[in-house]
């Protein structure tokens, strides 16, 4: 699952007319390099939610029969929100979600996902960024991990944005639209969620100075 609904407004005038995963860094769409990892992982089902200028994604995506549209509409439904809604996309079990704002620079994450997931133990499996390796990221991070790799919230690593998650718990929450938070916190507080550190850089695309970051970070020259 793709996040790319959102209105992109830290943005600024880039996205007035263009919704954010198409703003192009190192001479593509951030939707695009986001699909690269996915392809590059080869996982078979895809799906990408919309909202913002869906038309302009839908006309993005025309070319990719292999993946399916998520179409919020008439209010955005947030991540949570958002993944409940394309579960008949997705089929069942544990879901891949991975934001569409970020370059990475290292091994692909989702792999390392799939690599690290334990069934027995997990309820989700996020990719966490040490703080020295998150690029154009300024706050204090979002989670510890223990010696087994088990979260708890606090300054620490950055969510990167990519993890693997159980559903089944979607369907409790009463909310039309929320936030992912609501189902990592029942985790959180049943310890079965766990992160995995990644060991490249990643660079936050949220606003428009992350543009040049990213491209600095990747060795991009526009020539």
């Amino acid at each position: 699952m793709l996040f790319a609904a959102g209105f992109g407004t830290r943005m600024g005038q880039l996205t007035e007319n263009r919704p954010k995963p198409l703003i192009h860094v190192a001479g593509k769409p951030l939707l695009d390099h986001a699909l690269a990892l996915v392809d590059g992982a080869g996982l078979s089902r895809r799906v990408v939610n919309t909202h913002y200028l869906a038309d302009q994604l839908a006309a993005h995506l025309d070319g990719r029969k292999d993946v399916a549209i998520s179409h919020e509409t008439p209010d955005i439904l947030e991540t949570g929100g958002g993944l409940r809604k394309a579960l008949p996309l997705l089929g069942e079990g544990p879901v891949f979600t991975m934001n569409t704002d970020a370059i990475w620079d290292g091994p692909n994450p989702i792999t390392l996902l799939r690599d690290g997931w334990d069934d027995s133990r997990m309820d989700g499996l996020l990719i966490t960024i040490p703080g020295e390796n998150a690029v154009g990221h300024g706050g204090a991070g979002d989670f510890i991990a223990d010696d087994q790799g088990r979260l708890h919230r606090g300054p620490g690593q950055v969510y990167g944005g990519v993890q693997i998650i159980r559903t089944e718990a979607l369907h409790e929450i009463p909310q039309a639209a929320f936030s992912l938070n609501l189902l990592w916190d029942r985790m959180l507080a049943d310890g079965r969620l766990f992160g995995l550190s990644y060991p490249g850089r990643w660079c936050d695309v949220g606003r428009p100075e992350g543009i040049a970051l990213a491209e600095r970070m990747i060795g991009y020259a526009d020539v």
